[in-house]
């Protein structure tokens, strides 16, 4: 009997491989959910995981097509926000 190995797309991503998918370091990642600066996450027992669906979300923030393109939202730094900034 033979089996056969179904590829399985994952919805959810751990800090690492999250991380890999948006072309940051884990560690900017981390700084970006300890400030409330990064993606929407979930805690799932004691680990935290990012869906795809909200890591683009995030990254959408950020689309420019000019330098003096506005966009729709910001894509803040990793470190914390003076209370004059609006949260998104």
């Amino acid at each position: 009997m033979t089996h056969s190995k179904a590829h399985v797309t994952p919805s959810y991503l751990r800090t690492p491989d999250a991380a890999v998918h948006l072309g940051l370091s884990a560690r900017t990642l981390e700084k970006h959910r300890c400030y409330g600066t990064g993606p929407v996450y979930r805690k799932l027992g004691g680990r935290i995981v990012y869906a795809i669906c909200d890591l683009e979300a995030w990254a959408q923030l950020g689309t420019r097509r000019s330098t003096s393109d506005p966009g729709q939202g910001t894509v803040h730094p990793a470190k914390r926000l003076s209370s004059d900034v609006v949260r998104r």
